[in-house]
């Protein structure tokens, strides 16, 4: 992995000196040219002196971008004011205590994926996903640096790099680190992705192609949390690392950042290759641009299109000096010495080939579209008692329309595993937008129907499956609402409806709800104008289920951003001022470090102070910086001035102290 990270950025290093290079080549050549006859004096004066005349147009950024199974276009994002846009947590996220930690989030979000699931959700929010993929055209080639730096030698970086070397040609890459030494004993995180992709299409726009090579790896020490909670207040626990944990051995343990070594903890490795191609059948066309120059223009009423995928997901959470006393009082498992190893692995791969035509109604309308497939996914997994092969067989359909006109937007879309390991699986989605007028902006409905099999760690096969109990009773979940965007608001309406829904009842006894559950969600979101320049940005939600559900959410939560905001020296885009988020108190999930999983609990209510930052946040044409200071309402006079009151993400799992954030991100126009 080093050899590729460095071969990456080596290659990087010659293309921008690459470009330098070409850049004096040109002014020597346009001197050169200075001396040829028939041109004007000013050219031959400027040419001679080394200048050349500047055009814009030649400087200029054109760059665009599409994810799989969009027929929307995006450009990159500019927005300063807020910082959910750069961290890899967003505000309605907990996590435990510094970045790369296992993160839960405030909001309840039903898992609506049908088929094979492997059930390890806690660190979905580092991971780079195929269907986040993004496809670039560009007329130049860009690429963008990120660093993080924040207290307790914490850091992330991102670099992204895009070029289309001919204009039906892209290609470029990902790669993020993240790492975090934490501020508790064994609470270290390494976690390092990266992605290749490329697409292309053929000159007479016929064929196209989507590659993507992707890989994840995340390390996370689990610690189990603080042995006891009243240890935060003692003075002579200022240094967070003196304070006990329910696992890791203390002894051997010290915070440097350059240790990605994980002894107590889960280490999970994705890999995946991702190729799609097409060939169209329509009406072909063409525009002449000159006598030298044709651009072809084709129009497709059916689309022939094949998609492969290679993946492998490995799972592992290992405890080299493992406590035999938790171990058997959380997980009641029995280690043959005081100390002893725990390992558990499950590892996945999968294989799959989809078939699927596309038919266009509308010819010059490639956003009008109806679409039929079938999909083989051959599934192998490999566990403590051995290796086992599955299969699925699956259809799906697809229409979508985004009418010419722009006011209406339509998608209707459907799979059903025929047979295989999920069969009867299936996932119905329909959304449906209409753009009002100016005023009233727009109005978008939505709704969403799984039956899925439990995801495979809740099945007895499953090296994590300590209960050694099997649960094939499909959950089913029912999701609908309305969102409505305005210049004046945006308001959301959301409703669940979950049945058999499966969770752990504690660390690892698993159960299926035998009630039908009903969560119900209202959010708001206003940019509230108070002067000409400060502008105070709102947003909260409400949620509402029976208090005796599984389903473990604040009543409300919000977050609120007062900011002074303006273009100073023309170019200095300014945005500063306070943050605070906050949600009511709740019986926030517990965690289960062996799991990798948040379990509910009924036990201790989280009562938190309001989470208070204050930022200043600017950029300057390509160059964009972060200065935060976060947790300020940690600080306490108790013992001495310290920023020592602490709040909780979970029972027992304290989260930061006082943070100070810097953060810079810079994009280069090749």
């Amino acid at each position: 992995m080093k050899i590729f990270i460095n071969l990456l950025l080596f290659l990087f290093v010659c293309k921008l000196s690459f470009a330098q290079i070409e850049g004096v080549m040109g002014r020597i050549k346009s001197t050169t040219d200075g001396f040829k006859g028939g041109e004007t004096s000013e050219r031959k004066d400027s040419a001679a002196l080394g200048f050349e005349r500047r055009d814009d147009r030649k400087d200029s950024l054109n760059l665009t971008f599409r994810v799989l199974d969009s027929i929307r276009n995006g450009r990159l994002d500019s927005i300063i004011n807020d910082f959910d846009r750069y961290f890899s947590v967003p505000s309605s996220y907990i996590y435990l205590g510094n970045n790369g930690a296992a993160a839960n989030s405030l909001i309840f979000i039903p898992n609506t994926k049908a088929g094979w699931d492997a059930g390890f959700h806690a660190f979905d929010l580092y991971k780079f996903k195929i269907a986040d993929t993004r496809f670039y055209k560009t007329n130049r080639p860009y690429s963008q640096l990120s660093y993080q730096l924040a207290s307790g030698q914490e850091q992330m970086i991102k670099a992204f790099h895009t070029q289309s070397p001919r204009p039906n040609w892209n290609f470029g890459f990902d790669y993020k680190l993240i790492s975090a030494p934490g501020f508790f004993i064994t609470q270290n995180s390494n976690h390092k992705s990266y992605r290749l992709f490329s697409n292309y299409q053929g000159l007479r726009k016929r064929y196209a192609a989507y590659v993507v090579l992707q890989g994840n790896k995340i390390k996370n020490s689990e610690n189990g949390g603080i042995q006891n909670d009243s240890l935060l207040n003692n003075p002579n626990n200022k240094e967070r690392f003196s304070i006990p944990v329910n696992l890791g051995n203390a002894a051997n343990y010290s915070p440097n950042p350059f240790n990605t070594s994980v002894t107590t903890g889960n280490i999970y490795k994705e890999f995946t290759f991702f190729y799609r191609h097409s060939y169209d059948i329509g009406k072909k066309d063409s525009l002449v641009v000159n006598d030298s120059t044709t651009d072809y223009l084709f129009y497709p009423k059916l689309r022939l299109q094949h998609t492969f995928s290679y993946k492998t997901d490995n799972y592992l959470f290992n405890d080299f000096a493992g406590d035999s006393i938790v171990y058997k009082n959380w997980y009641d498992t029995t280690l043959s010495a005081l100390t002893d190893t725990v390992l558990l692995q499950d590892n996945w791969t999968t294989i799959s080939n989809d078939f699927s035509l596309l038919q266009f109604p509308d010819t010059k309308n490639a956003a009008q579209f109806i679409l039929a497939g079938v999909r083989l996914d051959n599934i192998k997994g490999v566990f403590t008692t051995g290796t086992k092969k599955f299969y699925n067989i699956l259809v799906h359909g697809e229409y979508r329309n985004k009418t010419r006109n722009r006011l209406w937007d339509v998608l209707l879309k459907g799979e059903f595993y025929v047979n295989g390991l999920n069969a009867g699986d299936y996932s119905a989605q329909a959304y449906i937008g209409r753009y009002l007028n100016k005023k009233l902006g727009d109005i978008k409905l939505f709704f969403i129907n799984t039956s899925r099999t439990p995801s495979f760690i809740f099945n007895s096969l499953s090296s994590f499956n300590l209960d050694n109990k099997s649960y094939t009773k499909k959950e089913n979940i029912i999701s609908f609402g309305a969102t409505t965007t305005n210049q004046f608001v945006t308001l959301a309406f959301k409703n669940h409806l979950l049945t058999n829904y499966t969770y752990f009842t504690n660390y690892y006894q698993a159960t299926q709800s035998s009630k039908i559950i009903n969560l119900l969600q209202l959010s708001a979101s206003k940019i509230i104008k108070l002067t000409k320049k400060w502008n105070w940005y709102v947003d909260f939600t409400v949620q509402q289920t029976d208090k005796s559900s599984p389903i473990k959410v604040p009543l409300l939560f919000t977050r609120n951003r007062v900011a002074y905001e303006g273009v100073y020296f023309k170019n200095l885009n300014l945005s500063t001022g306070l943050e605070v988020r906050y949600y009511t108190p709740f019986k926030s999930n517990n965690y289960s470090p062996v799991m990798g999983s948040f379990v509910p609990q009924d036990t201790v209510n989280i009562k938190n102070l309001p989470d208070v930052s204050a930022f200043m946040h600017f950029r300057i044409k390509a160059f964009t910086a972060f200065i935060r200071t976060e947790n300020l309402n940690t600080l306490s006079f108790k013992n001495g001035f310290g920023f020592i009151n602490n709040n909780f993400a979970a029972p027992h799992y304290p989260t930061q102290g006082f943070m100070f954030r810097l953060g810079i991100l810079w994009g280069f126009v090749n």
